[in-house]
């Protein structure tokens, strides 16, 4: 479980550039914080970073709750992309299924999630006749089917209209309040109460 994320001194170097450095965040248990910047500042890195899928120039992650970075990572959180990540040429049933399991969610979770989301009368359409926003939807769903403690979401909710962002405000309110922590990258505000890291300044 995590109950907290530190970063401590952090610097993120990006083809040669360096994108920040002595970047100091704390984000704890029933907290969202939204990191803000213009295009190029380092918020998807920064995101991939508390991830593990970026390396550190220098500085610390530190998870607290958990003794084992790796374990707090692939166990205890979830990063949503920009990008859906979704195959085009499945169903929106067997992509959410799989998703899902990648997850260690079940069947049921699975399909409670969708019913969530407004996704279930969609679920035998093919991935590509899909909308932007029935797609991002379909990538949110494993933050419900697979609850995970911490949510990292890169623009998460950008694809989608006044209706599915009241939503997924609610989730996440429903996320902060059961003691889960959010990090989202974006350049409009939450729908939810959040801190706000800059790296543009």
């Amino acid at each position: 479980m995590i109950a907290g994320i530190t970063l401590e001194a952090v610097a993120l170097v990006r083809g040669g550039r360096t994108l920040f450095e002595g970047l100091n965040a704390r984000v704890g248990s029933g907290r969202a914080l939204t990191v803000t910047g213009p295009n190029g500042a380092g918020k998807t890195s920064l995101l991939r970073a508390i991830a593990g899928l970026v390396r550190l120039a220098s500085g610390r992650i530190a998870f607290e709750g958990s003794a084992d970075p790796a374990e707090a990572r692939r166990f205890h959180s979830h990063l949503v992309g920009h990008q859906d990540g979704l195959k085009s040429a499945r169903t929106a049933n067997d992509e959410l299924l799989f998703q899902a399991r990648w997850c260690g969610a079940t069947r049921q979770a699975a399909l409670a999630a969708a019913e969530r989301l407004g996704l279930a009368p969609h679920l035998a359409l093919d991935v590509r006749r899909l909308s932007a926003g029935q797609k991002r939807r379909l990538a949110l769903a494993r933050l419900l089917a697979a609850p995970r403690a911490l949510w990292l979401l890169d623009e998460a909710l950008a694809p989608l209209d006044a209706g599915g962002r009241a939503l997924m405000g609610e989730i996440m309110a429903e996320h902060v309040a059961a003691g889960g922590l959010i990090i989202a990258a974006a350049h409009d505000p939450l729908p939810i109460a959040a801190d706000t890291l800059d790296l543009g300044r």
